[in-house]
């Protein structure tokens, strides 16, 4: 096993998204840690980590599940720099590219598509730049020599889906938290780490960003709007029964980023004359989610194995109370009086008009600016940091102010 790395020189977060990018699958070998880190001092596969320079104002954390954390993390002043690595499968060299002085992306050669995913040139970057302060890995995670080499680190896993655990014991056991979406979810992970810390605080729904998702004061031409990928889990075929079944005609507007599902969803619509309108894919950016999101009076999550989606409370700081799937695995926390309903399939007609008559009354931005906004969930962050002896010798100082 090779030795722990030093931390980085600059005050970093690493977020390890477990997407793989490009294609065809490498066909030459991939080289050893020793030359990569040697290619890596010499800039031969792109440049040193840091800031490119002094954000000339606040740091918006602006994103989706992937850049929320990380930019949260700057913005509060825990890190001054925040990178966002996935894999690469072509012999070409992975590409980098810049979000904003704070925020890069990076892309490493995948050396073993079987998850947890192996890169030497993700390794012999760490050993020639350095660790990151935080290292976060989603999903299917990476291997147990990148966590080795990141001893030093504070490591997070991120229990993205509705599986609690995606990587097997000898790499869970190597992470110092892991972040669920649910009470289910913790429990599931201590049954097989006893003594692994947990919390409840899902990447999506707890660092939504209210300048992105806001409301906007326009006519709401839509009863119901559904922002989900067209893929069976999402379980549209809820929506569609309860557009079919309910006492009055209603609007709707499906809003796809991705899946294979989307012409399907057209036909049957169509074919059972529902009123309902398509956008996507491909998806919108996230001013545009929003001003859709600002069409409609509710919102609905429809699916039951959901990791904690972020669109919960996405649609609640647009002002749009939400209607969930009562069986949805992760992220019904969200749901109160005062955020929406959660109601079963066979009930979600008579829910879904009940909830777009008391919309007018509500006012879920407010919970959400409350207690589950970005501010809140890397201020809990930190204080759970804090717990941790690593931790503190790393800076994550308690009592230290975060900025706003």
């Amino acid at each position: 096993m090779r030795p722990p790395v030093p931390l980085s020189r600059t005050r970093m977060i690493v977020a390890i998204s477990d997407f793989q990018d490009g294609w065809p699958p490498a066909d030459t070998p991939e080289p050893d840690v020793d030359l990569l880190r040697q290619h890596w001092h010499d800039g031969a596969l792109g440049p040193a980590p840091g800031p490119a320079g002094r954000p000339a104002g606040p740091v918006a954390v602006e994103g989706g599940y992937l850049e929320r954390l990380p930019l949260a993390c700057v913005a509060s002043g825990l890190v001054d720099a925040a990178e966002i690595w996935h894999h690469w499968r072509p012999d070409t060299p992975a590409p980098f590219g810049r979000d904003s002085d704070v925020l890069a992306r990076r892309a490493f050669r995948l050396g073993d598509a079987t998850p947890p995913f192996r890169s030497n040139s993700m390794l012999g970057f760490v050993e020639a730049f350095g660790a990151p302060h935080i290292l976060c890995a989603w999903g299917l995670g990476v291997d147990a020599a990148l966590l080795d080499a990141c001893a030093n680190s504070f490591k997070i896993y991120n229990s993205i889906d509705a599986p609690a655990l995606r990587v097997p014991p000898e790499v869970s056991g190597r992470f110092d938290l892991v972040l669920t979406a649910a009470a289910w979810q913790s429990a599931v992970v201590r049954e097989r780490h006893p003594d692994m810390p947990c919390a409840v605080l899902p990447i999506g729904p707890d660092f939504a960003d209210p300048d992105t998702f806001r409301p906007l004061g326009r006519e709401k031409p839509y009863d119901v709007v559904y922002v989900a990928a067209a893929q069976p889990y999402k379980r549209h075929d809820i929506l569609f029964d309860a557009l079919a079944r309910a006492p009055r005609r209603l609007r709707a507007l499906c809003v796809f980023g991705y899946g294979h599902m989307a012409d399907d969803l057209r036909r049957e619509a169509a074919e059972r004359n529902l009123d309902v309108s398509f956008v996507g894919p491909p998806g919108v950016g996230f001013a545009e989610v929003n001003r859709l999101m600002n069409l409609a009076r509710v919102g609905v999550v429809c699916g039951v194995d959901d990791g904690g989606p972020a669109i919960l409370t996405e649609y609640m700081l647009a002002g749009l109370p939400v209607l969930a799937n009562a069986q949805l695995s992760c992220g019904l926390q969200y749901i109160r009086p005062d955020t929406g309903r959660a109601a079963a399939a066979e009930d979600f007609a008579a829910a879904l008009v009940a909830l777009i008559d008391a919309a007018p009354a509500m006012d879920p931005r407010a919970a959400v600016l409350a207690e589950w906004a970005w501010p809140h969930s890397v201020a809990r962050l930190r204080a759970l940091m804090a717990e941790f002896p690593k931790a503190r010798s790393l800076g994550f100082d308690p009592d230290r102010p975060l900025r706003p």
